[in-house]
């Protein structure tokens, strides 16, 4: 009787080669992955912070028209409250001191009728005209950095100055709305004072602008 025996001669180099071969096609694999997963998130960063940025100077634009158009206001109340009889739909002036006045704040004022007072002085009767500015203070490109958590790849004061900034904003907003809401209601003593105190804001703001403007590169 023959018994046959299977010889198996197995080339270890060649295993060992292709074994090596799969090891570091599947690395290059996930290496090549994260590096298009790192170019892919670079890349979206760098638009998150090119529309914060452009968000931020809209923001300013809108922010210093409000302020220059609302501190005319307060200046106008003020000066007109030293002719104002009682309320803020007559006054007590000279033909030229009105001139002067409606020349100076145009529109604040405006006369329907007048009779002789004294010392030639007039009684003026008309009303008082507040036009408020509400600036668009917009925060999408911000939320949506947080929304597709962009930002927390920024640096830490990075993001501390932002997340300042836009609190800020807020609380500018919601005085805004209550200038609003006491315009409407013809509060106009307590809209002279939220108003001065949305320019102290509106200062804060203005300043934190420029510094997160100055500092978006320190984001990367």
């Amino acid at each position: 009787m023959r018994f046959f025996r299977l010889k198996h001669n197995f080339n270890w180099k060649y295993v060992i080669g292709e074994i090596l071969l799969i090891f570091v096609g599947i690395n290059l694999a996930i290496w090549f992955n994260n590096w298009n997963a790192s170019k892919k998130s670079d890349r979206d960063k760098k638009i998150v912070m090119a529309k914060i940025t452009e968000e931020i100077r809209n923001n300013m634009e809108e922010l210093s028209a409000a302020r220059k158009s609302n501190q005319l206001i307060t200046q106008a109340f003020s000066v007109y409250q030293e002719y104002f009889e009682g309320n803020s739909s007559e006054i007590i002036a000279s033909p030229e001191e009105l001139y002067t006045l409606k020349t100076k704040y145009p529109g604040f004022f405006r006369v329907r009728d007048s009779v002789a007072y004294k010392n030639g002085l007039f009684h003026y009767q008309g009303g008082t005209f507040i036009n408020l500015e509400i600036p668009e203070l917009t925060e999408i490109a911000w939320e949506t950095a947080r929304t597709i958590n962009i930002a927390n790849e920024f640096d830490y004061e990075c993001l501390y100055d932002l997340e300042s900034m836009y609190n800020l904003q807020q609380m500018v907003k919601k005085e805004v709305n209550k200038a609003a809401d006491a315009l409407q209601k013809r509060e106009i003593r307590n809209l002279m004072s939220i108003l001065e105190f949305i320019n102290q804001l509106d200062f804060q703001l203005l300043k934190k602008y420029e510094e997160m403007l100055k500092n978006m590169q320190n984001c990367s």
